[in-house]
């Protein structure tokens, strides 16, 4: 199973139109979008790049292969307003005999990880910026913001056959680990 994961849109579509590349070109199985999916004022640099409905238009059409969890900045409404489920907490993907638990990483980090069995992997957004860590017991994977990020790289994460890939919305890989 091939799973695209993104995160951290906050309305602005732009980027959206590389995923949807992606989605064809790499015969994605799977799309996680980790939260914080609509427009959010406060984290907008520039209000014309955002639009809730482009955003929603698209996740709309992967609806058949989505897995969508909710952000700290996805609102009620925006929960009513979409036609797919956005799951609260954390999630499970059992996929290669391996648990994958995803979340926004608002309240499930790297720092905060105690209701997972161990090993498995964590996969989560929220900060921005994308990541790799690992302790004994698990692997951390944030992949970052793809509209918004904190250094300047937009990034998303492909996983197939037990490998994650973090790139650039310009196809370099970030890093990467097989588990």
């Amino acid at each position: 199973m091939k799973i695209l994961f993104i995160s951290d849109i906050h309305g602005i579509w732009s980027n959206l139109q590389l995923i949807e590349e992606k989605l064809h070109l790499q015969k994605i199985d799977k799309l996680v979008c980790l939260g914080d999916i609509y427009f959010t004022p406060f984290m907008c640099r520039n209000k014309k790049e955002a639009d809730s409905d482009k955003v929603l238009a698209f996740l709309n059409k992967y609806a058949d292969k989505l897995i969508c969890m909710r952000g700290n900045c996805d609102s009620e409404s925006d929960v009513a307003k979409s036609d797919f489920p956005i799951n609260e907490g954390f999630s499970l993907i059992n996929v290669d005999d391996l648990d994958i638990y995803i979340t926004h990483g608002n309240l499930y980090n790297f720092g905060n990880h105690q209701k997972f069995h161990y090993p498995g992997v964590l996969v989560y957004g929220h900060e921005h910026k994308a990541y790799i860590k690992q302790d004994k017991n698990m692997t951390y994977i944030n992949v970052g913001s793809l509209s918004l990020p904190v250094n300047g790289i937009s990034t998303y994460v492909i996983y197939e056959k037990r490998k994650f890939t973090i790139y650039d919305v310009d196809d370099r890989v970030i890093d990467s680990i097989e588990i």
